[in-house]
């Protein structure tokens, strides 16, 4: 909580209003600014009233809280109201948020042909995904991994769209690349990798397509929300954080640690939806219907799926890949407890 004095507030009067919040139990900080003298209070500030503190004297202007330094992220920023984020499709506008229906994103790591990427849409497509996902350019461990097919694998991926209206989200890796990538994605992907490249942050927020924010592998949440910060403090409002697993003290048995409970704990800090990604969280195609069957139980807005039509083929993330097949079974499965918690959309009726 801050004190901010009226311009010409006589010293006498700063140093009576000190003592008396001192008798308090409160620890006044006197900053001179460049023209007025602002009091911190620090202490136990929470059950205290701004309008107590303005009483004590004729020359207080204002008594303001001290919010989160994830300001514009903040729950309270909203007065407690979620937000939503809607994305026009080919097929209609999606709306990711809190009091709406889960939207599954599925498709492969990486685009790899023409063939594969509009095989898997059509696929993911008939088994209920609003949204394909395929990498243009890829972040890879290893510099002699598979990097993408970059621009073209962007065409390809605006040829699967057109084939089944599905949107697009892809991942952006450098802010050179990040006007083509906007031209033909719906909505632009930052990976763990880049959490906490500040400048492609900005970028990204100063451009209006919805943003896909992964949570970086060691950073806690309120890192997150910070990078967040900084692309809602550019311009855009249309953020979506995803959970895609930590790094912690075991990886024998997952690739990463998926952190579940930090839904209800983004829900109780931010108004912004709320992504899992249980593919990258656990590293194995069996670990992910029962990651996405919690997910969906604890209250996550979407789920990002990797599918390929050929896991042991895949030039990146194989093992982590759900067959078509094993999608649409796990799609009937998540429609179950999607409708137990009110968050499985209706389909359309066949006329």
């Amino acid at each position: 909580m801050i004190v901010v004095m009226k311009i010409g507030s006589p010293e006498a009067e700063i140093k009576r209003i000190n003592d008396e919040l001192t008798n308090w139990g409160l620890t006044p900080e006197k900053i001179v600014g460049k023209h007025k003298v602002v009091i911190g209070l620090v202490g136990e500030t929470a059950s205290l009233d701004p309008l107590q503190i303005q009483e004590v004297s004729p020359w207080i202007e204002q008594v303001l809280r001290v919010e989160k330094p994830y300001k514009r992220a903040s729950r309270q920023f909203r007065h407690g109201e979620a937000s939503e984020v809607k994305v026009n499709t080919p097929a209609g506008t999606v709306v990711f948020g809190e009091h709406h229906p889960l939207v599954v994103i599925a498709g492969p790591c990486s685009v790899e042909n023409e063939e594969m990427i509009i095989e898997t849409a059509q696929r993911v497509k008939a088994s209920g995904a609003k949204f394909l996902r395929g990498g243009a350019y890829k972040p890879r461990t290893s510099p002699y991994s598979f990097q993408g097919h970059g621009e073209s694998a962007l065409e390809l991926l605006a040829k699967a769209r057109e084939a089944t209206g599905l949107g697009i989200i892809t991942e952006v890796m450098d802010a050179a690349d990040l006007e083509i990538i906007a031209e033909f994605a719906d909505i632009i992907q930052v990976g763990a990798r880049n959490m906490q490249n500040f400048s492609l942050l900005k970028k990204v927020g100063a451009q209006g397509k919805p943003v896909f924010l992964k949570r970086g592998m060691a950073a806690t949440i309120e890192d997150w929300l910070m990078a967040a910060e900084y692309i809602l403090a550019a311009g855009n409002s249309n953020v979506i954080l995803c959970e895609r697993g930590i790094r912690t003290f075991d990886r024998q048995y997952t690739r990463n640690t998926l952190d579940l409970s930090a839904i209800p704990v983004l829900r109780d800090l931010t108004h912004l939806p709320i992504a899992i990604d249980p593919s990258h969280g656990t590293g194995w195609s069996n670990y992910v219907p029962s990651m996405s069957m919690a997910a969906i139980a604890a209250g996550c807005d979407s789920l990002m799926i990797e599918v390929h039509p050929n896991p042991k083929k895949a030039l990146s993330d194989g093992p982590q890949s759900l067959t078509p097949q094993g999608f649409e079974q796990l799609m009937q499965e998540l429609a179950v407890i999607g409708k137990a918690v009110g968050r499985w959309e209706k389909p359309t009726a066949v006329v």
